[in-house]
């Protein structure tokens, strides 16, 4: 079976650990890529191709000023992504919560035991 291509659609962008830890190094200004290869330890051309990956996908959106060139997030792009993400919260929530009435359970019963 063919692999999907990275640039189909912003959830196959960010499939990919580096371009997750790209957009988090982005924040919510604008860096260039000097910045985000010194934030991120990254080397320049694999910053440049992911920026490239999530350009394609208008997750990033680019300015340039001269010789630079300034990258920030596309907010609207990402909020397909946050709400599939959000729609498990509650389940996750749920289960954390249960976890959490285990484990006080297991701990009384391990201080009533003599």
């Amino acid at each position: 079976m063919a692999r999907t291509a990275t640039t189909a659609d912003a959830f196959n962008a960010v499939a990919e650990a580096g371009r997750r830890e790209l957009l988090d190094a982005i924040g919510t200004g604008e860096v260039t890529v000097g910045e985000l290869t010194q934030r991120l330890g990254m080397k320049q051309p694999q910053v440049s191709k992911h920026l490239a990956v999530l350009r394609a996908v208008d997750l990033v959106l680019v300015r340039t000023d001269g010789r630079h060139r300034w990258y920030r997030l596309n907010g609207a792009a990402l909020k397909p992504i946050h709400d599939w993400i959000s729609s498990f919260a509650q389940t996750w929530n749920a289960r954390l919560d249960r976890l959490d009435d285990l484990l006080v359970e297991l701990q009384q019963l391990e201080t009533e035991e003599p």
